[in-house]
């Protein structure tokens, strides 16, 4: 058995998105000859929300090690949030005591808090161990160069010139890449061509059946964060929004609006909520979806709340809507890891995506759901105002789902791509070289 260590600093019971990947894999590794343990922020340390029936989806055999961080309360002073460099150090140390102790085949970066990454080159030269990352988002980019400072993310100046500094020095020695889009990796071999020899794989995170066991089981401890009133339809996206997102909101009610001058009776009944969008401390987010609605007029059908909420209420939300709706990007690369847990929910689901982004083809492929594409206005109007008006009325044709052709996207089955990287960046690190 193989001996991977896995580093996460957001880990259960936090609900970040960026652990959910190792977490929905973490029953399977064993199926396929690797031993794991992993290295996660202790929580008290950490500033997400908590969702404590996380818990009961992690294997008992699986060893987890918590280490400390600088507590944010005292670096936010100096404008140090960032949970990668308060447990910097804290992961340096105790990792250093663990790999003395201990034999560990591969070590495997599986975070969006991407300076802990720079820690790869270290231990890969003290201790022999190769490294993998996990590109979940791009780390350093260019993307909010050409926007308003009011649209770009708190502390950009900062994060910006250290993601431009610390990205080449991880990706220097690093040993394999996964990512959730075939655009990151084309993005880093452009930048550092070395890449091209280096193995990689393209692999989405999986929809994991045990997650909405979970959430059924609990549904009597679960809340709605919208008001489920039976005399209307509810439309739900829970996620982050963001003002990316907001060409596909304004798509969305553009094509309701026209509902409403065609059909009032019927559209009235719609209510749109968008839920969790904000990634801010509670209380603190900017609502960046609900103005879409304002400036459209129809605000009154509308709610956002950009407090997120726990992971299993995020399901149970989702499988007490009506129909689902999920908004995409306009750039192919963007993909919504999302989308899985979605289609198992066997709702209604209407995306607004670039045709050819993974996530779209993936709904299309699998007859999950009603596709628009993002960057065509008269077929997405079309495609959007039949939706709507299909909820609606209570007469959308119910997609058969090609159960079949989801294999591929359950948890099982892309744990397994995970293992095929891992052996094959092994046998290449292990091969004499000449």
């Amino acid at each position: 058995m193989k001996k991977l260590l896995i580093i996460s600093p957001y880990f259960a019971p936090s609900n970040a998105a960026d652990m959910q990947r190792v977490r929905m894999s973490l029953p399977f590794y064993k199926d396929f000859d690797w031993e794991v343990e992993l290295v996660c922020v202790v929580e008290k340390h950490t500033d997400a929300v908590f969702d404590y029936l996380l818990n009961d989806s992690i294997p008992e055999n699986i060893k987890i090690h918590r280490i400390n961080a600088l507590p944010k309360k005292f670096t936010y002073k100096f404008g140090l949030g960032s949970i990668a460099l308060r447990s910097l150090w804290f992961y340096k140390s105790y990792v250093n005591r663990l790999l003395k102790g201990k034999k560990f085949d591969l070590i495997f970066f599986s975070t969006t808090q991407f300076p802990v990454c720079i820690l790869g080159p270290y231990w890969k030269k003290k201790f022999k161990i190769p490294y993998i990352i996990d590109m979940q988002d791009p780390w350093f980019t260019n993307y909010y160069e050409d926007k308003p400072k009011y649209k770009r993310p708190k502390k950009y100046w900062f994060s910006y010139r250290l993601d431009k500094y610390l990205e080449p020095l991880a990706m220097k020695d690093v040993d394999g890449l996964i990512s959730v889009s075939d655009a990151y990796t084309h993005d880093l071999t452009l930048r550092y061509p070395h890449l091209t020899e280096k193995p990689s794989a393209t692999i989405t995170f999986g929809g994991f059946k045990q997650d909405l066991e979970i959430a059924a089981n609990h549904k009597h401890d679960l809340k709605l964060a919208y008001n489920n009133d039976p005399n209307n339809k509810h439309i739900v996206y829970v996620g982050r929004g963001g003002f990316d997102m907001q060409k596909a909101v304004m798509l969305l009610l553009k094509g309701f609006k026209i509902g409403l001058k065609r059909d009032l009776k019927h559209f009235e009944k719609l209510r749109f909520h968008f839920v969790g969008t904000s990634y801010a401390p509670l209380g603190s987010g900017e609502k960046t979806l609900f103005g879409v609605a304002e400036k459209l007029g129809v605000a009154n059908y509308v709610t956002e709340q950009t407090d997120r909420i726990s992971f299993y209420e995020s399901i149970f939300n989702l499988q007490n809507a009506d129909a689902l709706f999920i908004p995409g990007h306009e750039k192919p690369a963007y993909t919504a890891s999302k989308i899985y847990p979605y289609i198992m929910t066997e709702k209604p689901i209407l995306a607004i995506f670039n045709l050819e982004s993974s996530a779209a083809q993936s709904l299309i492929n699998c007859n999950a759901g009603y596709v628009a594409d993002i960057l065509n206005f008269k077929p997405a109007m079309e495609t959007i105002y039949a939706f709507l008006k299909g909820v609606a009325e209570c007469n959308l044709p119910k997609l058969e789902i090609n159960w079949t052709e989801f294999e591929q996207y359950r948890a099982k089955a892309t744990t397994k791509k995970q293992c095929d990287l891992f052996d094959l960046v092994l046998q290449k690190y292990l091969e004499p070289k000449s």
